[in-house]
């Protein structure tokens, strides 16, 4: 049995793929966005291969299942806690300051 990275899959089926071009939505924007300000100079939190790590080293349901632009804020929270810019807390609590706005905005 080989030893494959969970995003190496020549040679096995893969099922159709979607080669139809699409308008980026306001969403993968900013996640792309945010990914290019995180690796700019002078800042340059991490590197194109430590990215990549972390995406392939994610769960295999969780690399199954999650959307491109998905992996890669998953990537992201996983580097910036790694180098301790953030802390689990503080995620947390930023993200419970945008899922009460969001409540108020849905009433």
């Amino acid at each position: 049995m080989e030893n494959r990275l969970i995003s190496d899959i020549g040679g096995l089926p893969g099922g159709p793929i979607n080669r139809e071009e699409h308008e980026p939505t306001m969403t993968e924007r900013r996640i792309d966005a945010m990914m290019i300000l995180l690796r700019a100079k002078p800042r340059s939190f991490w590197a194109s291969d430590e990215n990549r790590r972390t995406i392939e080293s994610l769960e295999p349901t969780t690399y199954a299942e999650s959307a491109y632009y998905e992996k890669w804020v998953l990537a992201m929270k996983s580097l910036l806690l790694e180098k301790g810019i953030l802390t689990e807390t503080e995620l947390n609590t930023k993200l419970s300051e945008v899922r009460s706005r969001e409540s108020v905005v849905e009433r």
